[in-house]
């Protein structure tokens, strides 16, 4: 299999200490992988590799085939919180990644607003971050991430997106509401998706693989190809494949 986006050998030091060493990832065109792991094994250092924020001491990341390691601009990224700017209403917080790339406010904000109703954001353009739910602050932040990588443009070229944690804020209901909600985003879209979540059920639901990291330094130990494949039906999650696959998960982070 061809993929559109995969590193190899990725480690990484910070003050003479190996955070991640030798990591491998492949993530295929409209794939969903998810990276879990423990707190501390090096989970959004690989993502700040990846993002090209920093460069590894040892390996390299390509996308479509062309070596993209330590440059930024090629992948979309999301941090955990959403880093809306309160002062700054909805639809200026998320053009904000076009008008650094010297877009026109006006033009910026035409070709945002063309997203706010798949993005379940409609008539909330010139609301400010504290008049939002927490869903919605986070469907305008992703909105924002997408933008930042021309995601929505006409372009025919994939895309891909990495993910730290985007829901974890949110309760459980807005939560469940909200991977539904991306699966189908990324489909339409035709994003290409890297997950780090600390959720077992949410990465069974929404992947294709997971990743398990462990050990210090942070190490894959295990690739998990879930079963069945996406498409999966609803009831997916009270199933007795799931179940297995929870167990087996649950028991391989730690390892």
């Amino acid at each position: 299999m061809s993929y559109l986006f995969y590193c190899m050998d990725i480690s990484k030091n910070y003050e003479d200490e190996i955070v991640i060493q030798n990591i491998c990832l492949e993530l295929p065109s409209g794939g969903f992988i998810s990276l879990a792991g423990t707190s501390g094994v090096g989970k959004t250092t690989l993502f700040n590799v990846l993002s090209g924020i920093d460069k590894p001491d040892n390996g390299k990341v390509f996308l479509n085939n062309e070596d993209i390691t330590g440059v930024t601009g090629k992948v979309s990224y999301m941090l955990q919180k959403d880093l809306l700017l309160e002062y700054r209403t909805v639809i200026d917080n998320v053009i904000l990644p076009l008008l650094i790339k010297g877009e026109k406010k006006k033009t910026a904000r035409a070709q945002a607003a063309e997203y706010f109703e798949m993005f379940g954001l409609s008539g909330y353009e010139n609301k400010y971050p504290n008049e939002l739910s927490g869903g919605m602050r986070q469907r305008a932040a992703l909105l924002r991430t997408c933008l930042s990588a021309g995601i929505c443009s006409s372009s025919l070229q994939n895309h891909v997106v990495l993910l730290d944690e985007p829901f974890s804020a949110l309760d459980a209901i807005t939560r469940r509401k909200m991977q539904v909600w991306y699966a189908g985003i990324a489909e339409q879209l035709k994003i290409s998706t890297l997950f780090i979540t600390h959720d077992v059920e949410e990465a069974l639901v929404l992947s294709d693989t997971i990743f398990i990291i462990n050990g210090k330094p942070g190490v894959i130990t295990h690739k998990i190809d879930v079963q069945p494949p996406r498409p999966r039906s609803e009831d997916f999650a009270v199933s007795r494949e799931f179940t297995e696959q929870k167990k087996f998960v649950f028991n391989a982070i730690g390892d």
